[in-house]
């Protein structure tokens, strides 16, 4: 699946808003310079994020843009229908069964990304913006971390079929 810049780009509007849901309105300015946007684009699209009714402006001084829900009641698949459309990475899942039972040599092709789509979907459609603002990063335990540091600082080369460590 790809997400396109635009898609990317509302995620993170979304999330700086979600991680300041409880403090009211944020400008505009500070969504752009916080998250490293581009602030006329950002405008176009938490315009459309306020058409879909996702966020909400308000005016006057301590004016800006804020979440219309909370982030626990607002799922990655609906901000990313409403910027990219579909959430399809090998096509819509009618087209992908259409392909299924006309083309019987690469069925089994299709039902495979028939299945990636629906798994894409299902993550998206189950995951909130306060799911993923409570991300701590990955989970490396000791041993992992142990097994990075005594990589070999010099991979082995194959040479004619066998493999000889490089001098240093």
């Amino acid at each position: 699946m790809k997400i396109s810049q635009k898609g990317l780009y509302a995620l993170q509007a979304m999330m700086m808003l979600g991680r300041r849901y409880h403090q009211g309105a944020i400008h505009i300015h500070d969504i752009a310079y916080e998250e490293g946007l581009p602030e006329k684009f950002l405008e176009l699209i938490l315009l459309e994020l306020k058409n879909a009714r996702m966020v909400e402006s308000v005016r006057g001084p301590k004016g800006g843009y804020q979440l219309r829900r909370p982030p626990s009641e607002i799922y990655l698949s609906e901000i990313i229908r409403l910027i990219d459309g579909a959430i399809a990475p090998f096509g819509d899942a009618e087209q992908l069964r259409g392909l299924i039972s006309r083309d019987v040599e690469h069925g089994g092709l299709y039902q495979v990304f028939l299945e990636v789509r629906d798994a894409a979907a299902r993550i998206l459609e189950n995951t909130t913006l306060a799911d993923v603002l409570t991300y701590k990063g990955p989970k490396a335990g000791k041993r992992q971390r142990k097994k990075k540091a005594e990589l070999p600082r010099v991979l082995p080369m194959v040479v004619h079929g066998s493999v000889r460590k490089e001098a240093k």
